[in-house]
């Protein structure tokens, strides 16, 4: 049960025929152009790279994991053989500038080529990941210098990258980072302090690894307004670009984790190591941002990737496996029962993940096209592409990876308790799906950011232009797909007047924030996941004008079984929010004791 095929189908159903990146390509200034001709190829071999050579290492990463040798990270045997021949095809510098030895494609090449990659094998796609995030902060915080010397290593391939952000005492609250940074007269800083969680921090794929780090100048202020951002190379550049002497930063250990072994995830120790200043002082918050808001898509389309590989793997064993009749007669009468996917309940728990993948694989190709266009669109139309992505991000992380948890669980239910034990490795994917909640920003964090940020302080601007869209959609599809239609343009209403309330509530007292938050992402997750829902549904409705194909009736299924059974979770949602936060406020600290 190890197999698994890149839905190559439904990548170039959304590319094609729904979301039309043909077109959207064409809009884009500075980046070479990307026709199917181009398009085609790429996905191909990256579906080809992942089947054959990821996809057999993901059981062997899981099982083996990192070793820590004498203060020095080992991968998992064959991964450092496959990072190779991921260099060797190009795949590194897809996305970087041809100025600095990039293919110069747009954004969202990489995230499409990474859905492939992380579905074969997640935790080792976390390498390059990381290296795409430093690649990023360089790319537009960098001096001309930096890039030169670091961002060309990074983009080839010869060194990876990570980012250096949490510490044991701070968390997720960056603002309570304590690494120092004491300036050297050559210009230089010296940086001392330990960070911890660091995925890829170490490990035996390349030679050296460019750390980005958070840090503090003895002058600055308290809080995120002080904190910087630091090039901390593994080894020290020579002049001649060559890897020198060793510098001041050691892994010293491993940590013990419930899922993605493969992956090395650090504690790191700097001492008095040589870094260079990223951007303007006290200004690394925004260099962050440019770093995570990127690994945030990426940590959406890894609960894609999951979902899918534990969505195929379910579907293949409910047609296989017997047990039970068909509670309306048997289905099958040769045999002594019937596949198990006759039963309603196995085909629930189907079509949900089903769902969640289609619709999520959607949604994050459209907000990869809103990175695309942020950047590199017609110049009138970047802020409010910007903004747009601004207001996806949290949504795209949250909500994706939330679904997907409950997808790959549904994996292990299929599967009984052939799918708790080790041996079919579908438990795997709870394991390595759990931490997609929490890094980089939890859920809970991710929450806070749309409501408060995204949506409050915005006054609802990309808000509002969602909602048109989807207002507009179900005016198209009233007479072709009512039931969808209607749905469409209730949830649209529903969403725009609660965002209001829910505002308005909070303006007076920002425990409604908090307590309505998590809430209120999840039913933002449920709407717009309907409108990319219907709008699949729409082209697969004047695609089978045409002729029969059971791949597009199934997309118009999918779409029915969506609104029927999916959707009324959003009401479940909304009530939660009208509660309000005194259920939760107004209970003195003692109440919780139990004991």
């Amino acid at each position: 049960m190890t197999d698994f095929r890149t839905p190559l189908r439904d990548m170039r159903f959304l590319l094609y025929n729904v979301l039309d990146f043909e077109t959207h390509f064409a809009r884009l200034q500075d980046r070479t152009l990307v026709t199917r001709d181009l398009l085609d190829p790429i996905l191909d071999e990256a579906a080809r790279f992942s089947e054959t050579e990821l996809l057999p290492l993901n059981a062997v990463g899981d099982v083996q994991g990192c070793r820590f040798i004498e203060g020095a990270v080992a991968t998992p045997p064959g991964f450092k053989e496959a990072y190779a021949t991921y260099v060797a095809n190009g795949w590194s510098g897809m996305t970087g500038a041809t100025a600095y030895g990039g293919a110069g494609l747009p954004h969202s090449m990489s995230l499409i080529v990474e859905e492939s990659m992380t579905t074969a094998n997640m935790a080792w796609t976390m390498y390059p990941d990381l290296s795409h995030s430093a690649m990023n902060a360089l790319a537009a915080h960098g001096t001309e210098a930096q890039k030169q010397q670091h961002l060309t290593r990074l983009l080839s391939g010869e060194w990876t990258g990570t980012m250096c952000l949490t510490e044991p005492q701070a968390g997720s609250d960056v603002g309570l980072v304590r690494t120092r940074a004491t300036p050297n007269a050559d210009g230089s800083y010296a940086i001392t302090g330990t960070k911890i969680f660091i995925s890829a921090g170490d490990h035996d794929l390349v030679d050296n690894i460019l750390h980005l780090v958070l840090a503090r100048l003895p002058d600055a202020p308290a809080g995120t307004k002080g904190i910087s951002l630091f090039i901390v190379p593994k080894k020290l550049p020579n002049p001649d670009g060559s890897n020198g002497a060793r510098n001041g930063v050691v892994c010293s250990g491993l940590e013990e984790k419930m899922g993605i072994h493969g992956c090395a995830t650090c504690v790191l120790n700097f001492e008095d190591a040589v870094g260079y200043l990223v951007g303007a002082e006290h200004a690394g918050m925004r260099c962050m941002f440019t770093m995570m808001n990127a690994a945030r898509l990426g940590v959406g389309m890894q609960g894609v990737g999951l979902a899918e590989a534990a969505y195929q793997r379910s579907l293949a064993y409910a047609r296989e496996r017997l047990q039970m009749r068909s509670l309306t007669g048997p289905q099958n009468a040769e045999a002594s029962a019937d596949p198990i996917i006759v039963h309603p309940d196995v085909r629930r728990m189907l079509l949900t993940q089903k769902a969640f993948v289609e619709g999520g694989r959607a949604l994050a190709y459209y907000a990869a096209q809103q990175a695309d266009l942020a950047e590199y669109g017609p110049t009138e139309g970047r802020e409010a592409a910007e903004a747009m992505l601004s207001f996806l991000t949290p949504i795209v992380k949250a909500f994706i990876t939330e679904s997907a948890f409950e997808s790959v669980n549904h994996a292990v239910q299929i599967f009984g308790g052939a799918g708790y034990i080790e041996e079919t490795g579908i438990e795997q994917f709870v394991r390595d799906a759990r931490i997609t909640l929490i890094y980089e920003g939890t859920t809970q964090i991710q929450a806070l950011d749309l409501l408060g940020r995204k949506v409050m302080l915005t006054g609802g601007v990309a808000l509002l232009v969602v909602v048109g869209e989807m207002h507009a959609l179900a005016q198209t599809c009233a007479e072709s797909l009512p039931r969808l239609g209607h749905e469409l343009q209730r949830i649209a209403a529903e969403w725009a007047s609660l965002s209001m309330a829910v505002g308005g509530r909070a303006q007076a007292d920002l425990n409604e924030l908090g307590a309505a938050s998590v809430d209120y992402l999840m039913y933002s997750g449920y709407a717009v996941l309907t409108y990319f829902w219907v709008r699949m549904a729409h082209v697969a409705h004047q695609k089978l004008q045409v002729g029969n194909d059971a791949y597009l009736a199934g997309k118009i299924a999918t779409a029915e079984f969506y609104v029927a059974r999916l959707l009324p979770r959003a009401e479940a949602h909304k009530r939660a929010i009208e509660a309000g936060s005194g259920v939760l406020m107004d209970i003195e600290s003692a109440a919780f004791d139990h004991s």
